[in-house]
């Protein structure tokens, strides 16, 4: 058996269409997380990120998010955006799983099949 964990908001489409694809893959037991009820704590994201290989910049959501009034798109420093993204769930795309296998941001919904 393989353990998937998806930080999921119920919300998102993809999201949603992710979660499915975890849900229908044989042999996954699934933890989900959702993370605006249950935030990220900043050493979770900085291994998700790290394990993803993304910066926190590229993991940011702009769309839908605070992140232009928090003054967090153009020189915000890393730390300043983990520390919003800590404060504020919302602010971290969507969504990320984590399986033995690594760690995706899905978008799309597809790119959960390389950790699979």
């Amino acid at each position: 058996m393989m353990q998937a964990t998806i930080w999921h908001n119920p919300e998102c489409g993809t999201s949603c269409k992710t979660l499915a694809i975890l849900q229908k893959t044989e042999g996954v037991v699934v933890s989900v997380i959702e993370y605006r009820k249950q935030p990220f704590t900043r050493k979770k994201l900085e291994q998700l990120f790290q394990d993803a290989g993304l910066t926190p910049r590229e993991a940011l959501r702009t769309r839908g998010s605070p992140a232009e009034e928090l003054g967090l798109i153009d020189e915000a420093s890393l730390d300043r955006i983990l520390d919003a993204m800590v404060a504020h769930p919302i602010l971290v795309e969507r969504p990320f799983v984590e399986t033995d296998k690594g760690v995706r941001l899905c978008r799309p919904q597809e790119e959960v099949h390389e950790i699979l």
